[in-house]
């Protein structure tokens, strides 16, 4: 498939929509949310329960989801999730004007909105190559698109939710992001035509058969280990970057805007260019060297800099992130097999979603009562060893690569 073609292919420019519009919509309801609960509630600890309550759904249910999407099939599981979260989100608003809404219907409400999140994930990752193929370098370019579509609604959700919750409220904008999810299940249904589902193997059967292909790859065991341990520190990070502005720098929320925009907009930028020369580069080299790379620059964070240093230091990351993270994709879709690609996705994303919360809720009292350069240090040293973890075993294999091909040029 020519770029040319890659970028008039219909499936995948549903795809591509459905992701901005939905996940634009989430981020928002990721603002709004605990924005609503907070002002209605006057409870800063029932807010961080109904975040908890959306996190357990995903982590929870995760495990399930790849078996879930097994016998619904890829296109199916995307359309249940999408019928069945708009209703679930424009529940909250509805039921709180009709004065029904208790806090532990809230809580019900917002674990079964993250139950179908992990599917509905796992499902669209999974189908990209069912559209676009199994070259790599067509594969590496859409995931390419894909990375730049979630990224740039990563960056415009938070922003849209401000300005949204100020002009019409809270409320109203977690009836947009239902409608975004309504918009989804239309895009999915009228242009995305995949086979539906498959039968089980030998291999994919049970609902640990994607633990079990991660565990039993020799480039994939490593990987994912560092991708979760990377994650989750990732997380810890982001909790600590508004604390670092505000201990260093004041009541200048305009400096964490910049910080978390300049992440987003190098993260954009780099998959940009990473799909101009997807089929190109050696996938698995920039993507093993650049894990390093995205975590260099926050070393910096330690520092007492500038402001305008540790903006640069964010879209250096992000933009490291940007060019890695399509290549990644490639080569996880690639080295899975087709019925065994939902699980091991499930898996990596349920276990990181069940870590998250304990994280979160770690990091705040760490600031307390070790200061930020302490707990930033701690976050740094695990995502540094998960770099260093994930380049070696890219490397690894690599070397091995390169052994084989030799081998066989001289047979």
């Amino acid at each position: 498939m020519s770029r040319r073609a890659l970028l008039r292919d219909r499936a995948l420019l549903a795809l591509l929509a459905r992701d901005v519009i939905s996940t634009a919509g989430s981020q928002m309801t990721w603002v709004a949310l605990p924005w609503f609960v907070l002002t209605t509630t006057g409870s800063a600890t029932k807010m961080a329960f109904v975040v908890a309550a959306e996190a357990a759904g995903v982590g929870l249910v995760g495990f399930a989801a790849g078996s879930l999407v097994g016998r619904l099939g890829l296109r199916r599981t995307m359309l249940v999730a999408d019928a069945c979260r708009a209703p679930l989100v424009a529940a909250i608003p509805l039921l709180h004007a009709a004065g029904l809404l208790s806090f532990p219907l809230l809580l019900v409400l917002v674990f079964l909105i993250g139950a179908f999140g992990t599917p509905s994930f796992v499902s669209k990752a999974a189908v990209l190559p069912e559209i676009v193929g199994e070259d790599e370098g067509v594969l590496g370019e859409a995931n390419a698109l894909l990375q730049a579509a979630m990224r740039i609604a990563l960056v415009l959700g938070p922003v849209l939710a401000g300005v949204l919750i100020g002009l019409v409220g809270a409320t109203a904008v977690l009836y947009i992001d239902a409608a975004t999810f309504a918009v989804g299940f239309l895009l999915v249904a009228l242009f995305i035509r995949v086979e539906g589902a498959k039968p089980d193997t030998e291999e994919s059967r049970g609902v640990g058969a994607g633990i079990r292909f991660l565990l039993g790859d020799r480039l994939l065991r490593p990987w994912s280990i560092a991708v979760v341990l990377g994650d989750t520190a990732w997380i810890a990070f982001f909790v600590a970057v508004p604390y670092l502005v505000l201990t260093r720098f004041g009541e200048q929320p305009e400096i964490l805007g910049w910080l978390l925009g300049a992440w987003g907009a190098g993260a954009v930028l780099g998959s940009v260019v990473i799909f101009r020369f997807a089929r190109r580069v050696d996938g698995l080299l920039l993507g093993s060297i650049g894990e390093l790379f995205m975590i260099v620059p926050i070393w910096c964070f330690l520092a007492d800099l500038p402001a305008a240093a540790l903006v640069a230091a964010m879209f250096a990351s992000g933009l490291a992130n940007g060019l890695i993270n399509a290549p990644i994709w490639t080569i996880f879709t690639l080295r899975t097999p087709a019925k065994l690609r939902p699980k091991a996705w499930a898996a990596i994303i349920a276990t990181t979603s069940l870590l998250g919360p304990a994280v979160l809720m770690a990091t705040g009292p760490a600031l307390d009562a070790f200061g930020l350069t302490a707990t930033l240090l701690v976050i740094l040293v695990v995502q540094t060893f998960a770099a260093l973890l994930f380049m070696s075993a890219g490397l690894r294999e690599r070397l091995r690569g390169v052994s084989s091909a030799a081998a066989g040029a001289r047979a």
